[in-house]
């Protein structure tokens, strides 16, 4: 008779044999689909570093620095870092939508194709539904698909289109009449989206920021449900599981504390900023 852990085993060992090149497969028809439907060596260049860079160099650390700290620390130094990359990648992500749409200063037709169905594809998945489709990129980049590690790829994915589309309606509400004006002194494209549309959008801007943030705090409490920790799993394990009521709503007060501080600290910042 097979002992219980080598059937485990057994069971993982086909399942990362099917998992890992079927994500590969998927990941390099993804860089061949950009490639062939913009004939672009450049797309086909980023598309590859942004593919493969990622896991060359999170690779080398993240394992030995996860395992070092307790769950808990780790779920918010990675909430941290997650809402810092969405602010990184999802506005810029937004200047481009905006910018290379059809009259925009750095029009570009196939680019805003790309980036505007790519935004689409991921804001109109639920975010657990997300999370396993998802599996195996986590797998691929972090080396693990649940728990804390596996939590980071999902929300990402979940954070930065939504934040792109949010500053991508804050640029939409600057004034024509500035963009003219800004043109006919003869600024150049870049300066134009630097001096007139971010200043002019930093209201509209810090309000998307904080629709985003807002949204991560309900995503990461989702994460709870694939072993991530924080809030969620604690609402799940000890509330919902041992059928006490208290501790769940407790959890949801704390919850609205924190969506609440921040929605104030947002609206606080947009008002300071508004003209």
């Amino acid at each position: 008779m097979i002992p219980h852990w080598k059937q485990k085993f057994a069971v993982l060992w086909v399942g990362q044999a099917l998992s890992i090149p079927t994500s590969m497969l998927s990941q390099y028809a993804l860089i061949w689909y950009l490639t062939d439907l913009t004939g672009s060596s450049t797309v086909l260049s980023l598309a590859t570093m942004a593919a493969l860079l990622p896991q060359g160099i999170l690779s080398l650390f993240t394992g030995a620095f996860v395992d070092r700290f307790d769950r808990r620390t780790i779920m918010i130094a990675a909430d941290g870092a997650i809402g810092a990359i969405s602010l990184v990648l999802g506005i810029p992500y937004g200047v481009l939508l905006f910018t290379t749409r059809e009259g925009g200063v750095l029009q570009n037709r196939p680019v805003n194709f790309i980036l505007g169905r790519v935004c689409d594809f991921f804001r109109s998945i639920p975010f657990i539904l997300l999370a396993i489709l998802l599996l195996g990129l986590s797998r691929l980049v972090v080396g693990v698909a649940i728990g804390v590690r596996g939590a980071i790829i999902p929300l990402v994915f979940g954070t930065v289109p939504f934040l792109g589309r949010q500053t991508e309606s804050a640029l939409a509400e600057v004034p024509a009449g500035l963009i003219e004006a800004a043109e006919a002194i003869g600024s150049s494209p870049w300066e134009i989206i630097w001096r007139v549309y971010l200043r002019e959008a930093v209201p509209g801007i810090t309000r998307g920021v904080t629709i985003t943030i807002v949204s991560l705090i309900n995503f990461t409490a989702v994460a709870g449900t694939l072993g991530a920790g924080g809030l969620g799993n604690f609402a799940i394990m000890y509330g919902h599981s041992k059928n006490l009521p208290q501790i769940t709503w407790t959890v949801i007060l704390i919850i609205v504390v924190l969506v609440s501080a921040v929605q104030f600290v947002g609206g606080y910042i947009a008002k300071k900023a508004t003209h």
